[in-house]
């Protein structure tokens, strides 16, 4: 044993002799080497996978989630859960906090606090905790339900149930009704049930029933007759005014009648552009609409006031979100929002006066607007040809029959070209070109110039009006001359002149000035800028002193600035809402006045522009003269031919009224009539018309074109 115990200690001498330097081998054993791995930070985990949910990147998330937790939903379902609950919720935003963080060796705790904003419920809070383990270096979620809310944990889920107040209602500037709920009637002919002895009967009672000029309803029912139609649609009337003719028209054979409640527009569609109208929410909109509040079966404003709207015709609905157990069973209410009535929206139109101009445009394509010149409100607004927004009305019979033809009509009913239709504005632009000459100091009033049937001061002949119409020369003109005969020659060298002797925007800035090349900034109605392109030479610079060449305005920027020269010079903010009102009466929101610029010239020019105006209408030799004969109204205007590149012109007139009257304000109107030639021919008489219709309530003078009222002589009218 002693010697075991010898031998083991100079076995141990020599494994420490080894271990030294001696013989150049180590005496000390080496330093261990020690790797440590660090766990990642969890709360960063957990803000990037909310991060995501604040983005609505729900695959983003989904590949945040553990391997198990994957395993036990797929990521359609797991997508189908977050867009479900945020559409219960009506989520608009969420932000979080984090709360408390534990970290173990293979998995974490995080405490957070999420606060929902809601459409319906405002701002929700919700304490949440989330568990993560450590699979490959990275934490990763333990999802459940009860991620989305505490309240969903255990597969639990939210319902949402909403009952909307019926829409609000669109009212005239007066009061009465453009558009309501209200139970209506689709009126028809039967064409194989008629009687010949009855047929005119049905006719002229269908016309004065609907408002509809009687030859538009005979045109309807040939029309319909001649294609061979099973059902002729005529229109619709509220059951209120059906009852009145009701006897009558049950014993007209062939006359066939449908009862319905929806949406109605009055008078099968006042101001139809501008009011706009209601479709059901489709299937792409449908996440957008539920989290705004809404059901999803429900129509909404498309366009026009019906969409600008929309915040106060929908109301806030009577909303109950309730949490369901997996079985389908009730665990709570969770909330519960009282509902609160639509808002009534009152528009500036004048209802009487839009459905005149409305039958004033019957036959032509174009547009008319009438404007308040001391407040800039739009009294009417009018495209031609119109449309029935009664026909988007599902529960509608007609609709059935005449909504594809509608939404196919290649002349576009449906188009505002008031606002939305950029057009070349011939002579009326000689109105800003004036402005300029009189501004650029080039020019007085007085100044005398040759208007020769042919302007050659480019070396190329190019005709006067005069020419066209193989009438003589006008001889010398005063400015205010010039623009009474709307002389060319005058014009192109006016345009020519500031180009080459003021600069090469000198009248590109004045049209720019005057309202044209940019939105007026109207409320609730789409609108096209037009464009006011600088000249980039002689030939642009004399054909816009004509206003030809590369510009396009809107009808709705020239009325603005006709009613700004009538007014002194003020620019108003056009604007076809006057006021939104509450269920009790109360005023949501007042719309007032709003000025938007100043014409940029002086009152010595405002005056010779107004001079030229006046003796457009009033002087034997102004070119609108014979069409205002006999119309005991101060009128102010300017005619419009403009030139276009495939068609024949358009035909434009553009003036204001100077009545100064205190039971009407005075207007600005502005007729534009597409490829119909000479403004003096065609817009001028429509222009006059609008201010009959204004002033007295109907028109007083037949159309050139005309047999009677709305009954035209030829399909194209003629002089």
């Amino acid at each position: 044993m002693k010697i075991k115990n010898i031998v083991i200690a100079i076995l141990l001498l020599l494994m420490i002799t080894s271990c030294t330097g001696n013989g150049g081998v180590s005496s000390e054993l080496p330093t261990p080497v020690v790797n440590t791995t660090s766990t990642p930070d969890v709360t960063t985990t957990v803000k990037n996978f909310l991060d995501k949910w604040k983005a609505a990147d729900y695959a983003g998330m989904y590949d945040m989630l553990a391997q198990t937790s994957k395993d036990a939903i797929s990521e359609v379902d797991f997508t189908k859960k977050y867009t479900d609950a945020t559409n219960s919720l009506t989520m608009t935003s969420l932000e979080y906090g984090i709360t408390s963080s534990y970290t173990g060796t293979a998995s974490a705790n995080v405490g957070y606090q999420v606060n929902f904003t809601t459409s319906l419920f405002g701002v929700i809070q919700n304490q949440m905790e989330m568990n993560l383990v450590l699979e490959n270096g990275a934490w990763k979620v333990q999802w459940d339900t009860g991620l989305i809310m505490k309240e969903l944990a255990g597969g639990n889920s939210l319902l949402l149930n909403i009952t909307h107040p019926s829409r609000g209602d669109i009212l005239d500037r007066n009061g009465d009704y453009l558009v309501t709920q209200t139970d209506a009637v689709a009126l028809g002919i039967d064409p194989n049930n008629v009687s010949s002895n009855s047929i005119s009967l049905l006719i002229q009672e269908l016309a004065e029933m609907t408002k509809k000029p009687i030859n538009v309803v005979e045109q309807l029912y040939q029309d319909g007759a001649n294609n061979g139609d099973a059902y002729i649609a005529i229109g619709e009337v509220s059951k209120e005014v059906y009852d009145k003719y009701a006897t009558t028209m049950e014993n007209i054979p062939g006359f066939v009648m449908n009862e319905y409640n929806s949406r109605y527009y009055y008078t099968g569609g006042v101001a139809s552009q501008v009011i706009g109208y209601t479709l059901s929410i489709s299937a792409d909109n449908y996440d957008y609409y539920r989290k705004l509040g809404y059901a999803g079966d429900e129509k909404v404003g498309t366009a026009g006031i019906e969409k600008w709207g929309e915040q106060y015709l929908a109301g806030v609905p009577q909303a109950d979100l309730y949490v369901m157990a997996p079985d389908g069973t009730t665990v709570t209410r969770l909330l519960h929002v009282d509902p609160k009535a639509a808002d009534t929206i009152k528009t500036t139109i004048d209802k009487n006066l839009q459905i005149l101009v409305q039958k004033a445009l019957l036959g032509f394509k174009g547009a008319a607007i009438v404007m308040d010149v001391k407040t800039g409100e739009i009294l009417a607004m009018a495209s031609s040809p119109a449309y029935d927004p009664n026909l988007f009305q599902t529960a509608n019979y007609n609709s059935q029959w005449q909504l594809n033809n509608l939404i196919n009509d290649t002349d576009l009913p449906m188009w505002n070209r008031a606002a939305q239709s950029s057009y070349p504005l011939g002579s009326v632009f000689k109105i800003i070109t004036m402005s300029a000459a009189l501004e650029s100091g080039m020019y007085k009033p007085d100044t005398i110039y040759n208007c020769t049937s042919q302007w050659t001061e480019m070396g190329v002949p190019y005709n006067d009006w005069t020419y066209d119409k193989d009438l003589p020369p006008s001889g010398e003109l005063t400015l205010i001359q010039g623009l009474m005969r709307s002389c060319n020659p005058y014009f192109y060298h006016i345009g020519l002149d500031l180009y080459r002797n003021k600069s090469a925007t000198y009248l590109s800035d004045m049209a720019r000035a005057f309202g044209l090349g940019s939105p007026t900034g109207i409320d609730a109605v789409a609108e096209d800028s037009g464009a006011i392109n600088d000249p980039t030479g002689d030939g642009d610079a004399f054909q816009m002193g004509i206003g030809q060449g590369n510009m396009l305005v809107t009808p709705l920027q020239v009325v603005d600035f006709i009613a700004a020269i009538a007014n002194g010079g003020t620019l108003y903010r056009p604007q076809v809402i006057q006021s939104v009102v509450d269920v009790n009466g109360n005023t949501v929101i007042d719309f007032e006045p709003e000025v938007r610029g100043t014409l940029p010239i002086s009152q010595t020019t405002l005056d010779a522009v107004r001079e030229g105006m006046k003796e457009v209408v009033n002087n034997s030799k102004g070119t609108a003269y014979s069409k205002f004969l006999g119309l005991n109204i101060a009128i102010y205007g300017k005619t419009g031919t403009a030139t276009t590149s495939v068609e024949d012109p358009h035909s434009w007139f553009a003036g204001y009224t100077a009545e100064n009257r205190t039971d009407l304000p005075d207007i600005a109107v502005v007729v534009v009539l597409e490829n119909l030639g000479d403004g003096s021919a065609y817009a001028a008489p429509v222009f006059r018309r609008i201010v009959e219709d204004y002033f007295y309530g109907a028109p007083q003078a037949v159309y050139p074109w005309e047999l009677t009222y709305y009954y035209t002589k030829t399909p194209t009218p003629k002089e």
